[in-house]
């Protein structure tokens, strides 16, 4: 602070003062300082590749690219600033558009400065989405920032959190990305150990980034709020976020399910449901909070054979077991007796729990009423039957008597 105040309005001390700015991530402030500085001095050239880079920062890749060509007119063969325009074309475009920025400069690297090799290396593992990732980055991790971030990223990819949580334990944030990185591996360490503790961490990293004045207005930053509110299951405040961001998340399978489960959350099953729909990736739709939302959607929208089936073809497993008997006490709460008869009798198989015989003797009658009241098929008699059959509760000779001399009354053949 003390050399703070003995800076002088020469453009050197201006120039330190604007290069902190950025290393504190102030980017409009170093921004303000180099134009100032660039109307005075057209010919300070390199000041555009600064002024690109603080619009790289901000996430105004367009504007960073305009800015850098001024630079590149005069300096075609610049490895910075050929890096940061590759880097705008990765978030512009794809990898295979920044990965072809960098083909000149890897064919002129040896004869370039030494310490873009490994920049260069790096890029390439992120332009191509993770490849080379073991044998590029771990040497990297304390030669270039962002290399133990993508690490990280990677492990998370291969679902090794430990790995993931390992490298970034001891990491003190202080960029909003590496917040974000933080919170983001202690929730799914959180959820994978089932651990307060790691979530709390993640909640109070997400709150931070999102309710921060830098970030507050940012995709990132808005879906740190979504993911903070998500961990405090304030599913309304989640889709308040997550609505805002939405148009740019368009057939985004991660944003879909975590949109789809506050919806559902929330009640608007049928939203919910149409957006689980939309989900393509495999591992999301075969795992378990998947499956157990969207069956729950289905039958709170009075489609509980579409719930039937996804536990058919689920492999026998404590999971298909839970999923059981979600569908049986929800088709039960809902009125929906055939299917919630059938699971309690898997249910009642599986273990001779008196509760699954009490719901599924709930349940059977349940049929018999809407049976009664014209609102199911009399032939649906001869299935309730044989699911009573299959009890060992005495009981159940009682009802039989019942539901078949009401058969034999209405010609119901049983």
């Amino acid at each position: 602070m003390s050399f703070h105040q003995n800076l002088q309005d020469i453009t050197e001390d201006q120039l330190s003062l604007a290069s902190i700015h950025y290393m504190r991530s102030h980017y409009q402030e170093a921004i303000d300082i180099y134009k100032r500085i660039l109307l005075d001095n057209r010919e300070y050239l390199a000041l555009n590749v600064y002024v690109a880079l603080c619009y790289y920062k901000l996430d105004y890749y367009d504007v960073s690219q305009e800015v850098l060509a001024v630079y590149l007119q005069q300096v075609p063969d610049s490895t910075i600033a050929l890096n940061l325009k590759a880097c705008n074309h990765f978030r512009l475009y794809n990898g295979k558009a920044a990965e072809a920025e960098l083909k000149s400069l890897m064919d002129n690297a040896s004869s370039s400065f030494e310490f873009a090799k490994e920049l260069i290396k790096h890029n390439l593992v992120v332009f191509r989405g993770g490849e080379g990732a073991l044998q590029v980055l771990p040497p990297l991790v304390d030669v270039i920032p962002e290399a133990r971030l993508n690490l990280v990223i990677y492990y998370l990819r291969q679902d090794d959190v430990q790995e993931a949580y390992n490298l970034i334990k001891d990491l003190e944030p202080t960029t909003p990305q590496e917040y974000i990185l933080k919170g983001v591996v202690n929730a799914a360490l959180g959820q994978e150990m089932s651990s307060r503790d790691h979530l709390k961490i993640a909640q109070q990293f997400f709150q931070l980034v999102g309710g921060s004045a830098s970030e507050c207005d940012t995709i990132p930053g808005r879906q740190c709020m979504a993911s903070c509110f998500f961990l405090l299951r304030q599913f309304d405040d989640v889709l308040i976020y997550l609505n805002s961001v939405k148009s740019y998340f368009y057939n985004d399978d991660t944003f879909n399910f975590n949109y789809a489960q506050a919806k559902a959350a929330t009640g608007n099953t049928s939203e919910g449901e149409e957006v689980f729909l939309l989900i393509q990736s495999e591992k999301i739709k075969n795992d378990y909070v998947y499956l157990s939302w969207l069956a729950r959607c289905y039958i709170m929208n009075k489609k509980p054979r579409l719930a039937w089936e996804l536990y058919l073809k689920m492999e026998t497993s404590g999971e298909s077991f839970s999923l059981l008997q979600l569908i049986a006490n929800d088709c039960y709460k809902m009125g929906q007796f055939y299917y919630s008869a059938k699971a309690f009798d898997v249910l009642e198989r599986l273990d001779p729990n008196p509760e699954y015989w009490e719901g599924k003797r709930g349940a059977c009658v349940g049929i018999f009423q809407m049976i009664l009241a014209g609102q199911e098929p009399k032939e649906t008699l001869r299935e309730v039957l044989h699911l009573l059959r299959s009890t060992g509760n005495p009981q159940v000779e009682y009802i039989i008597r019942i539901m078949k001399k009401w058969a034999k009354e209405n010609r119901v053949p049983v």
